[in-house]
């Protein structure tokens, strides 16, 4: 496995627990917001393979709970289940952040013990989803049996939108709250642009703008947050 990215100790990212957080190239999504448009050719080049990678994760035994695997799609990448067991036999906790669009893999991860815990982006509502990720007329089932899939408590998750001016506004929440109803973790995330962000010109809404987008959601979710403010 070509590692793209290392985040050596994180906080954040893994509620609950000390992790490291890996990036792994390539996606099936093109989404014009996106932090990590840079590694989104699984072709571009990599900071360690996985001899590197696990052995710094040995090195962290005692040190570290978990591993947090983002993208990038991990999911699209080939020998993925394999480098999750590998971790998995070190000991660690395993974070799956994850696009929902590859829900046969998702499932089959949960059921062989591999992940504790799953981070699902709702891009938008399933009606603005194809131009929020960046591919017109994009087909939203396999994201919705995602959803659906860890609505049913098989595994420990968390659902999140990256809230962008040009994409979301409040029929965006009021839909997206229909379609997670009954979610026990959902965190409406500010956009920051970056340089690696691919498109010019988007924008964050406010705070203020962002907690009257809580509100709509809120009646229908167990527990809902912002982040990045």
């Amino acid at each position: 496995m070509k590692i793209h990215g290392l985040q050596k100790m994180t906080l954040l990212d893994f509620p609950g627990q000390v992790a490291c957080t890996v990036f792994l190239g390539g996606c099936d999504f093109r989404c014009p917001f996106c932090h990590n448009w840079d590694i989104l050719d699984p072709s571009t080049p990599v900071i360690m393979e996985d001899e590197e990678f696990f052995k710094f994760l040995n090195s962290r035994k005692g040190l570290l709970d978990g591993v947090a695997i983002t993208g990038g799609e991990p999911l699209v990448r080939e020998g993925i289940p394999e480098f999750i067991e590998k971790i998995r036999e070190l000991g660690f906790n395993i974070k799956l952040d994850t696009n929902g669009n590859h829900p046969a893999l998702l499932k089959k991860l949960v059921a062989d013990g591999l992940i504790d815990y799953v981070a699902i982006d709702v891009k938008n509502s399933p009606a603005r989803y194809g131009e929020t990720i960046g591919i017109p007329n994009f087909d939203v089932s396999k994201v919705d049996e995602s959803i659906r899939f860890l609505l049913e408590g098989n595994v420990d998750y968390e659902f999140r939108t990256t809230v962008v001016k040009q994409f979301h506004d409040s029929e965006s929440f009021v839909e997206i709250s229909k379609w997670i109803s009954g979610a026990s973790h959902y965190y409406l995330q500010g956009f920051v642009d970056r340089e690696t962000v691919p498109y010019s010109g988007l924008e964050a809404y406010s705070e203020e703008e962002m907690k009257d987008f809580l509100e709509i959601v809120k009646p229908h979710v167990k527990s809902i947050e912002l982040r990045g403010f």
